[in-house]
């Protein structure tokens, strides 16, 4: 279909078209790594909707004339703007398609999916705007699915979202969005890892946090997860670390998340074994070979199968950026420049 693609159909090739989210699921699954059932509206269908929100008024021009500094006028504007696209009826034969691609993932079940942003600028090498677009976990049908793929697209014009592409100096042209819906995780625990040390750097080791229930109480800080740092080549567990996780994302009966207490029992034991943790970290072995580069992994673990899915997979960037930096700014004389990085430099 023109505007609808299954991730198991798309790469990181296409980005442009899919969003760093959706190419990357869909590279997950071309590397054999185990991710939920869903597909991709593509930026396509983003840039025909945008053109009948713009049919009563300009947007990205608009947004493009914005100083990053006038947070008025920046507030004003992106109020209107996703009020107009929230009230702005999608093309019939778009609906369709998104109809079509929605019942052949979720069959006759009723299966509950997530509506997950997925921006052509998001998870750059040289940025990242993890957090800043939407995502909706446990949308129950197809009128709540189309609802939240608006409202999905509406928060590209969220303030905080303009305010960083203005702040950057980003092309508004060069901006769209895709929507990743994929099959909702009744996952048992869930959590993030990464594939070098978050607080050191170091990339010798693999750090795995994770709760009970779904991750977005981990990705969202609403629970301490517990933490754990494997060595990334056997395996050893160097750091063990189990928290009091008292309360755990599950799916409401009217769509949705809730926060639920977790019994007493199991609020302050680990909510991953060590074989698991061991699959964890194979997997992420795995997934960092074939991006070439240290990655930032979203996980769950399926109530029922036991299966271990990821949900998403991005470059890391915090310790990335710091070692592209330069440790010393250049100088005309060669002398001087080199005295500087040892801080013998003439000012």
């Amino acid at each position: 279909m023109e505007h609808v693609s299954g991730l198991a159909d798309i790469g990181l090739r296409d980005r442009a078209e899919v969003g760093g989210k959706g190419g990357s699921l869909g590279e997950l699954l071309r590397a054999g790594i185990a991710v939920p059932p869903g597909f991709v509206v593509r930026t396509a269908a983003f840039e025909r909707f945008l053109a009948a929100v713009e049919a009563h008024g300009p947007v990205r021009a608009r947004i493009s004339s914005l100083s990053a500094e006038d947070l008025p006028a920046l507030a004003a504007c992106c109020d209107e703007v996703r009020r107009r696209m929230q009230a702005t009826p999608l093309p019939p034969d778009l609906e369709a398609q998104i109809g079509r691609a929605h019942a052949q993932l979720c069959g006759t079940q009723g299966t509950a999916v997530a509506v997950r942003s997925s921006a052509t600028t998001e998870d750059a090498a040289d940025a990242s705007f993890a957090g800043l677009q939407d995502t909706y976990l446990w949308v129950p049908d197809l009128g709540e699915t189309l609802r939240r793929l608006r409202g999905c697209w509406a928060s590209l014009y969220s303030v905080e979202s303009v305010s960083y592409r203005r702040r950057r100096g980003l092309p508004e042209e060069g901006v769209a969005m895709a929507v990743v819906v994929q099959a909702m995780v009744d996952a048992r625990t869930a959590g993030v890892m990464f594939t070098r040390s978050p607080t050191t750097g170091d990339r010798s080791v693999i750090t795995i946090e994770g709760a009970w229930g779904l991750g977005s109480a981990v990705v969202g800080g609403e629970v301490t997860p517990d933490r754990w740092v494997l060595g990334k080549i056997v395996g050893e567990i160097a750091v063990r670390e189990i928290s009091d996780k008292a309360i755990r994302h599950a799916p409401a009966r009217a769509g949705g998340v809730e926060a639920l207490p977790v019994d007493e029992p199991s609020r302050r034991a680990a909510c991953l074994s060590d074989e698991e943790l061991q699959t964890l970290r194979a997997i992420a072995r795995r997934v960092e070979r074939h991006y070439g580069c240290a990655q930032d992994i979203e996980w769950a673990i399926d109530r029922e199968s036991g299966q271990v899915l990821l949900l998403q997979s991005r470059p890391e960037t915090v310790w990335s950026s710091k070692e592209r930096a330069p440790v010393a700014s250049t100088a005309p004389d060669p002398l001087s420049h080199v005295m500087s990085i040892f801080g013998g430099g003439r000012r």
